[in-house]
């Protein structure tokens, strides 16, 4: 077989065959551990090289395959020189200048000590070096959602890797080169068929992150606007305050944003209505950023939010989280950090389009969670307006022995609309007593 001197698979990590290859024997329910593998191996510039016995329904295969893997189907028995074997012939076809082989994927690869052993050794073929197991405390995921951001993808994901173990992006969907741009930057990319929204990506991402075992998983946008270098002062008040949910705030501390006008007055009434649906009427308990997408969550938060089919597939999504939290009682705490509004499309979405559907989801759910706030209040203005209108119907007809049918049918209209918003508010907050929902 000719040698290659560069391979490019996939748009994505460069790898030769100048370097010495990583030999992976693959094992059933390690596949995942094998994908990790591979793109550990060719972030690092060396080809894998995995055997296994024949039979192409395994998961790993999949992984492999996707991941531009060499694949190698071993006929003898599954021992461990048979495979040795197998990795060895294929390397030394390839042009490989050695190979590093490895029998358990379920163990971390220390490529850098491995490298070191081949090096300084005369062998063609050294057993691997091994990472002590990871422990949760040990690991950071930064997570992206993208959908067509193409244009800043690429440097989003390489900032966000200088504070992070691993960049995730999960593309939802996109018409434009997402999903490359990502690859090529160094993020391990999901990629979603067709586009199922904002909040499907979230979900993805605390899918990974659950099976990734991480510390902390930091969600922020694809399109530039918020400072990766945030990402340390953001994870570090997580650890020393061990609060669940940390949010990127605009609005405190040393918080800024070159939002335009109009953003931040719908943002300051969004705020307003999320808060109002979670019963916080104090100004003092107030989350003050409820839009903010930076935000670092705990192990419990992303385990939980991953099981939650009460988190909406759409924007509404934010504020569908911050009422799991609060129904869980997490503790959320916002830390001030740059959003920066100069870069072009910064959003997909138009802002009143987008403003309006928020508010209208927001009010769905006061409705739902707060009949007394959202039915209540509006029934006793209603029937206290109809006893006004009531009251100048009787005024009117006494002063002139006229009866005047418009205020008459006012006063009926807002009186029986009060009572029948009362009596509403009554049923549903008498039934969420009874059913444990609140």
């Amino acid at each position: 077989m000719s040698k290659v001197g560069e391979i490019n698979i996939d748009g994505n990590l460069t790898v030769s065959t100048n370097n010495p290859a990583v030999g992976i024997v693959a094992t059933e329910g390690a596949a995942e551990s094998i994908a990790a593998e591979i793109i550990n191996a060719r972030r690092n510039g060396h080809q894998a090289i995995i055997v296994g016995t024949d039979g192409g329904n395994q998961e790993w295969r999949v992984f492999a395959r996707a991941l531009g893997a060499r694949i190698v189907d071993c006929n003898a028995l599954f021992d461990q020189q048979s495979m040795k074997e197998c990795l060895l012939e294929t390397a030394r076809e390839a042009g490989f200048p050695g190979l590093v082989f490895h029998d358990d994927p379920t163990s971390r690869i220390d490529l850098e000590a491995s490298m070191n052993v081949l090096q300084e050794s005369d062998s063609f073929l050294v057993d691997s070096r091994s990472k002590p197991p990871l422990e949760r405390g040990e690991r950071v995921l930064v997570g992206i959602p993208a959908y067509n951001e193409e244009a800043t993808i690429g440097n989003v994901v390489k900032e966000g890797l200088e504070y992070a173990d691993e960049v995730l992006v999960v593309d939802d969907g996109s018409e434009d080169r997402t999903a490359v741009k990502a690859k090529q930057a160094g993020a391990i990319v999901v990629e979603h068929e067709t586009n199922r929204g904002y909040g499907a990506t979230l979900h993805s991402l605390f899918e990974q992150a659950e099976r990734a075992c991480v510390s902390h998983l930091v969600v922020l946008d694809a399109d530039g606007q918020h400072d990766p270098s945030d990402i340390p002062k953001l994870v570090e008040f997580q650890a020393k305050s061990q609060s669940e949910i940390v949010i990127g705030s605009r609005f405190v501390g040393d918080g800024e944003t070159n939002a335009p006008y109009y953003r931040k007055l719908g943002l300051l009434v969004i705020n307003f209505l999320t808060n109002l649906s979670f019963g916080a009427i104090r100004p003092k308990s107030w989350v003050k950023d409820t839009q903010c997408g930076f935000r670092v969550y705990s192990p419990r938060a992303f385990e939980n939010l991953a099981n939650d089919p009460g988190i909406g597939s759409q924007m509404s999504a934010s504020t569908d989280i911050l009422h799991h939290a609060h129904e869980r009682n997490y503790d959320i705490v916002e830390v001030g950090t740059n959003v920066n509004y100069d870069n072009e499309n910064t959003s997909s979405h138009h802002p009143i389009s987008h403003g309006i559907t928020l508010v209208s989801n927001i009010l769905r759910t006061i409705e739902r969670e707060r009949p007394i706030t959202a039915l209540g209040l509006p029934g006793f203005l209603c029937w206290f307006g109809g006893l006004a209108f009531t009251y100048w119907t009787i005024t009117n007809y006494t002063s002139t022995n006229t009866f005047p049918i418009g205020l008459g049918i006012v006063s009926g209209f807002l009186g029986l609309s009060g009572i029948l918003f009362c009596f509403a508010a009554v049923i549903l907050h008498s039934l969420q007593q009874q059913s444990g929902i609140r």
